[in-house]
Formats: structure tokens, C-alpha cells, sequence
């Protein structure tokens, strides 16, 4: 057992030019280059001061200490002057150190050193350098170290080929639920009808009892989100639904957010509060996800807010348009720093409109159709949640010295190349620039 600071020194090395790679740090891949997970684009004069960090230092995110925002840096590059930077003073190995401080009683243990304003993921708390360094941290030998990274590579090897089938399996059975909802809300559910120029490009012939509207015609309003001040706690963690892009990312119907905000945060920014039924879209990248609203929310400046009008466009049959849209919707976006749909572009983009009565027997067909496809995507989802979850508790145990691996022997199938280890990470892929991992700022 050491204190931290027996074999940690805390680096303070500072970018005098701001011309090094930005690193983001995410959940599940760790320190990338922020150019590769985001869409925006900071300039140089903008990361003077950010702190260097070399390979083998350990980054902590002092305010996510608890939620395993600790990891072994890989390559050179600059991070947030609010993270902590520490460089080994021993011959330990920073990839087990890495998976230490990751695990779950090294996240209780930093929850619990950590100080400040609010509780759990959202308030402001923070491990600080000075007892980060004095608490004491179980250290095997390096021999131990070195088989304790190895196992867990081979053991990762095997989880990464396990999520990545199960990750075919969604994007297959996705793609046949997106075909069946294609036809059913462009041709209708009678191949027999007789059909009509839409006039649309991308939509082709309709069913010449449709009508062809503008999307600010079939709905109330189209509006756009805003964010409270993030350091101001009074904004948040209210009782108002506050969605973000990756609040879609996660659900298609909308009953929380990861964050919520108060009267006050409402108020004090752009924000506006929509039905139930409203189908929310993200306008920044990734542009194009939808999902219902099924309480009365509002949204951050990362999406648009539909408010159908019940008359001539039921809220299901609106959110599958939209949901078969999506390469649409990203064709209409543009932007120079990152790609955004606008609030007029949106409401001008023509759609096909059945009556009423045909778009609620389209629903009520589609739901049947794809209900054995939806369960066959939540089973698949689950499996790759569970196997995460044994992951971390396999990691904590043998790190832990719960589990003793020292006589462990590498198979034929335990290697594994970086391709195949990336899908450890595959569920961030879509976060957006508003919902960093990390909170970069």
C-alpha cells in the first residue's frame, strides 16, 4: 500500500502556442484526439494555457473522479487545464494503473475524497490533488502488473469480437425495420392505389389521395433549445426534462434526460417547453435522430422541437417520417464550424400527409410489423450491457487481487487488433459536441 504521491507526481506543463493535438476524454475509449469524435474545430490561439500530456501520464477529470474519468494517456497532446496530469516516479505499469483507478472501489474511494457543492453525477464535485495524493493505493509487484494487463487485454479481446457481433446484429435488423417503415409512409399500405408526382426528389410518387405539405403545415411550431449556465447550480437539477442530442442517442421516447433543469434555468435562457407529442430532432451533428417527447420538455440548441398539428399529422406518423428522413435531413444540413439544420430549412422541407385515418391504421401496421424486430434489438442491446457490466466487475476483481491470475497462460484466440478492441467504445460513437463524455470545457 502507497500513498499516491509516493509513486505519482502531478504535472503542470502548460501549451505556450496551443498548436499540439487536443485530447477528449470519453467513457468507454478513454484520451482520443478531439478532432476524431467531434465535429468542431477549436483553433490553436484558443488552447494556449491547456495542460500537455505525454504517453504513459495519467489524466483525471477531477470533477468525474467518481464515474472512472481516470485513464493512461497514449499519445501526446493537450487537455483541459481543469484535469490533473500525473507522471509515474516508479517502474509501475500505467495501463494496470489505468484499470485501477477505473474500478469500482477506486470510484467509491474517489466519491468519497471528493468535495464540493451537489451530489452524483451532476454536481459540483471535485477530487483535489492534495488528497488524491494521500490516500493509499494497493500496488502488486510489476511482474503481477504486467500479467494483470495481459489477461485483461485477452479477456477484452473476447468481449470486444462479443459486442461487435451483437452490434451487426442491431444495424441488420435495423435496417429491415427502417424498409418497413419506408414503404408504409410513402406508398401507403394498399399497393393497389393510384399514384401521383409528389414533386419531391427524394420521395417520388405518392398516393394521389395525399397531400403534399410543407412541414411548418402540419405542425404548431418548430422551435430550438438553449442551455442554462452550466456553473450556475440553481439552473439545474430541477424538475424540468432538459433533452440533449444524446438524450435521442440513448431511447426514441423521450421520458427524462441524463440532465434536468429548474424554473430558473428555464427562464434565464432560450429555452422552451413543448407537449407531449412532440417529435424533437437533433439539428447538430449527428443530424437526424428523432424520438417522441412523451412528457412535457424542452431541449438544449442541439435540436428542434415539432409540435404536430393533431388534425393533419398524428405524432407517431410524423416521428416515423421523420425517422425514415434521416439522410434527408442531413443532406439539408450545412455549417462551417459543424453541420446544423435550421429552423427555416426545416419548416420549408415538404412532406407527404395521408388523412388521419390512413396514418393511424400505418402506425398501428408498422408497430406490428416490427414488433419482433424491436424486441430481437432491445434483447441484443441488453446482452452488450450485461457484458459491460461483467467487464467492470471482472476488471475491479482483478485488479483488486480478487481473482488470482498469475498463472494465466495466453490462448490462440486471446490477441486481438486495435480494429477489433474499438468496439469497446462503439456507443459513443454518437455523442455529440454539446455532450462530450468529458464536459471538455
Amino acid at each position: 500500500m502507497l500513498r499516491a504521491k509516493n509513486f505519482l507526481r502531478e504535472i503542470d506543463d502548460r501549451s505556450k502556442t496551443g498548436e499540439e493535438t487536443l485530447l477528449s476524454m470519453r467513457m468507454q475509449r478513454g484520451l482520443v484526439p478531439h478532432n476524431d469524435v467531434s465535429v468542431k474545430r477549436i483553433a490553436p490561439e484558443n488552447l494556449i494555457g491547456y495542460k500537455k500530456a505525454q504517453p504513459d501520464d495519467l489524466v483525471l477529470n477531477r470533477m468525474q473522479a467518481g464515474n472512472a474519468m481516470f485513464f493512461r494517456n497514449r499519445q501526446p497532446g493537450l487537455v483541459s487545464p481543469d484535469y490533473a496530469v500525473f507522471r509515474l516516479l516508479r517502474d509501475d505499469n500505467p495501463e494496470y494503473l489505468g484499470h485501477l483507478f477505473r474500478s469500482w472501489p477506486m470510484r467509491g474511494l474517489f466519491r468519497s475524497e471528493s468535495k464540493g457543492l451537489g451530489t452524483g453525477t451532476s454536481g459540483f464535485l471535485r477530487l483535489y490533488s492534495d488528497r488524491f495524493a494521500a490516500l493509499e493505493i494497493p500496488l502488486p509487484p510489476r511482474p503481477e502488473q504486467d500479467q494483470i494487463v495481459a489477461y485483461l487485454r485477452a479477456q477484452d479481446a473476447h468481449i470486444a469480437r462479443f459486442i461487435r457481433a451483437k452490434r451487426e446484429l442491431i444495424k441488420l435488423l435495423t435496417e429491415q425495420k427502417l424498409a418497413i417503415i419506408d414503404r408504409a409512409v410513402t406508398r401507403g399500405l394498399n399497393p393497389a392505389a393510384p399514384l401521383k408526382p409528389s414533386g419531391i426528389a427524394w420521395l417520388g410518387d405518392v398516393p394521389e389521395h395525399w397531400g403534399v405539405l410543407k412541414l411548418k403545415f402540419a405542425t404548431k411550431r418548430i422551435v430550438g433549445g438553449s442551455t442554462p449556465k452550466s456553473d450556475e447550480s440553481s439552473y439545474w437539477d430541477g424538475g424540468i426534462v432538459w433533452v440533449t442530442p444524446r438524450d435521442i442517442s440513448k431511447t426514441d421516447s423521450l421520458h427524462t434526460s441524463l440532465r434536468t433543469i429548474t424554473a430558473a434555468g428555464l427562464q434565464s435562457c432560450a429555452a422552451t417547453l413543448v407537449p407531449p407529442g412532440s417529435i424533437i430532432i437533433t439539428s447538430r451533428a449527428p443530424v437526424g435522430n428523432v424520438a417522441i417527447a412523451r412528457v412535457e420538455l424542452c431541449t438544449n440548441q442541439g435540436c428542434k422541437a415539432v409540435v404536430p398539428a393533431s388534425d393533419i399529422a398524428i405524432s407517431d406518423f410524423l416521428y416515423l417520417l421523420l425517422l425514415r428522413m434521416k439522410e434527408r435531413l442531413q443532406v439539408l444540413a450545412n455549417g462551417t464550424t459543424f453541420a446544423e439544420i435550421g429552423t427555416w430549412v426545416l419548416a420549408n422541407e415538404f412532406i407527404p400527409v395521408p388523412p388521419v385515418s390512413e396514418q393511424q391504421a400505418i402506425c398501428r401496421w408498422i408497430a406490428d410489423e416490427c414488433h419482433p424486430l424491436d424486441e430481437a434489438i432491445a434483447r441484443a442491446e441488453q446482452e452488450i450491457k450485461l457484458i459491460r457490466e461483467y467487464r467492470d466487475r471482472l476488471i475491479a476483481d482483478v485488479v483488486t487481487g480478487q481473482i488470482d491470475v498469475r498463472g494465466w497462460q495466453p490462448g490462440p484466440d486471446d490477441a486481438a487488433s486495435d480494429e477489433e478492441l474499438a468496439a469497446l467504445g462503439d456507443d459513443e460513437a454518437g455523442n455529440s459536441d454539446e455532450e462530450e463524455a468529458d464536459g471538455d470545457n
